[in-house]
Formats: structure tokens, sequence, C-alpha cells
């Protein structure tokens, strides 16, 4: 991926990492800086927000906050699955593509093992097949399943869909996890259906969720939220332990609180998601233009030939190849405009009109 050096580069729709900080996120930063506070969490920040996500999802949990997803997820699945056990996962999952073996690290071995489904989505069936495969005590025994939620495909697990699955977990003993780094665009689309966050995850069954606060714009900082408390035992030593704990907390939780009081975190989530759509009605009929799965949130999968990918490229614009030879994602996030889309629009068509 290269632009030429005298074009400007544009990371509209790269990542929703690319984005700064909402403006919820950044005002609560700034209002926390003035004076002193207790370090470590002991700060009414760090309980205020601990409080709000409660609310959020309407019940008890016991809430952590560490500094990126790759740390939620891995000490979330290190905490709960030992490492004689394995973690099950979609092929396209974090858990296994992207986080460099945290997983297998933090709990000394355990085993990821890669499941396919379609549209970026375990199925039951395809789990039960998975356990069942070895049973015996020379093959790593399944300890934990782990969803993505919005999928790396853009689609949205619905709450019967996390239910089935989560009966499947339940029946042999398994954790179940959601990698819910986007959990905030699958919280607007599921809003938008009159369904909860407690609908999504712990109604559901989950017991563990990675709630996801950099892609929703802010910096630095992820919540774990264990539905099942039990399971939350000594995680602030695992926390610790893995340097994940924040001296000056009050800076990362504060950002929580800008977002979480007033519905910030819920708009902008919604706002993504809204842009992604005009992005993919833009996009439909466009000739060779292809959707790999229809949008549901705030990504947008479409099939383009290299060579267009590549002059799109030159004229400056940053995507990633995703899926396949030739899939690729295009991110919004908070922070996207209309006329972000409208620009890469046209470029495009000139762009497949010259080519």
């Amino acid at each position: 991926m290269s632009a030429r050096p005298d074009i400007p580069h544009d990371y509209s729709f790269a990542s929703d990492n690319t984005a700064g900080l909402a403006p919820e996120a950044l005002a609560a930063l700034t209002a926390a800086n003035p004076g002193r506070a207790p370090s470590y969490g002991a700060d009414e920040w760090t309980a205020r927000a601990k409080q709000l996500i409660r609310d959020v999802f309407a019940t008890d949990c016991e809430v952590f906050f560490v500094f990126n997803g790759t740390a939620a997820n891995a000490l979330a699945l290190a905490h709960v699955c030992p490492s004689y056990q394995a973690i099950l996962c979609h092929d396209y999952a974090h858990a296994d593509t992207d986080e460099c073996g945290a997983p297998e690290f933090f709990s000394g071995g355990s085993k990821v093992i890669t499941v396919a489904g379609p549209l970026g989505k375990l199925l039951p069936a395809d789990i039960e097949r998975t356990i069942a495969r070895r049973a015996n005590m020379h093959y790593s025994k399944a300890g934990a399943l782990t969803l993505t939620q919005i999928t790396e495909w853009g689609t949205i697990y619905t709450p019967d869909e996390v239910r089935a699955l989560s009966a499947v977990a339940r029946a042999h003993g398994l954790v179940l996890h959601m990698d819910g780094a986007r959990f905030a665009n699958a919280a607007a689309a599921l809003a938008a259906r009159g369904q909860s966050p407690a609908d999504g995850t712990w109604r559901a069954g989950v017991d563990v969720l990675s709630f996801g606060g950099t892609k929703n714009g802010m910096n630095t900082t992820e919540a774990v939220v264990f539905f099942n408390r039990a399971l939350a035992r000594d995680f602030d030593f695992r926390v610790k332990q893995a340097a994940q704990l924040a001296s000056k907390q009050r800076f990362a939780t504060a950002q929580w609180v800008g977002m979480l009081e007033g519905g910030a975190w819920l708009k902008h989530a919604t706002h993504a998601n809204t842009l992604a759509r005009k992005l993919a009605d833009m996009l439909r009929g466009l000739p060779q233009v292809k959707f790999i799965a229809e949008p549901e949130a705030s990504g947008v999968f479409v099939e383009l030939p290299r060579a267009t990918a590549e002059a799109m490229w030159a004229r400056g614009w940053h995507f990633y190849r995703f899926i396949g030879d030739d899939g690729y994602r295009l991110m919004c996030s908070w922070a996207t405009q209309p006329a972000d889309v409208e620009r890469f629009v046209a470029d495009l068509q000139a762009t497949l009109r010259a080519g």
C-alpha cells in the first residue's frame, strides 16, 4: 500500500484507530487533570466509570481497565482458560490473527483452535464438531469460546445467535468471552432493533466482555467486564502482573465517564454506522465493486480488482486488504464525515473509469 509522495495521505477509511479523541473524551481527560487524586484506580473517576458500565449493562458486574484490546482479550481468556485447555474462535478472530500469540502467552500455553464460519460468525454445530473432534488427554480440552462483536467481517451476532452459542458452551463447560473492541457499534445497531447491551451480552449467556474504548473515540483504555463475577477473582492481580495497571488511572477512566454520561458512546457509534451505510449506498451499482457482506455496523467490506485498489492507494487513500486476494475493508469512525465518503467514492468512480 503506497501513495505518491506529492499526494496527501488520507486515513479516513483505514481504521477507526486513525481518528482522534472524541470531544467528550478529550474534555473529560482535560477536566481530570487539575489537582491531585489517588493513584492505581482508587479515584472518583474510576469508581464512577465502573458504575456507569454497570448501568449500561443493567447488572452488577466486575469491571477492570487495561490499555489496549490485545490485553483485554488475552488477559480475560488467560484468566478463564487453564494452560492445558483450548480457546475456540473464528478463523478471522483477532485472538488468532492479530494478537501475536498473546492469549497463548498469558495463559501459559492454552491452544487457540480456529473454526470457520460464514460472514465472520461461528455456528453452534461447528463448535459442537470441534469440541467432539478429540476427547482424550492427548489433545487440548476446549475451555473457552470467544466471539467477536462486531465480527471481523462487519456483521453482528444477534442475541439469539449468542444465546445458541452460549448453550453449546454451557453444555460442554466452556466460558463464553466476547471480544467487543467495536461493541459500541454493535450496541448502536442492536438499539435500532430495540435490543439493549444487556440483551446482547449477559442475558444471552456471555460471561466476560472486552469492552472497547479506543475504537469508540477514547485513548488507550479498554474495559474488561465480568458478568460472571465469580470468574473475576484475583483478576486485579493478573492486570498488575501483565503491566496493565495504570498509576494515573483517572486519565483512562475519566474518558469513560465523559463518553458514558449523556450517551456520547452510542451517539458516536451510531454516527459511524450511519456513515458506513452512506458509503455502502454510494458504492452500490459501481462496476467491479462487490459486497462481501451486507454492512451491519461501521465497516464496509468489498471486493475490488487489485489494480483498482492500488490506484486508489496511489491517490493517497489508505485502506486494508482484508479477506482473500481481492477483499478490502473500509472502516468508518466517530470522526468520519459525509464529505469523506463523497470524496472517496468520487475518486473510486474516476479510477474505475480510467481503468
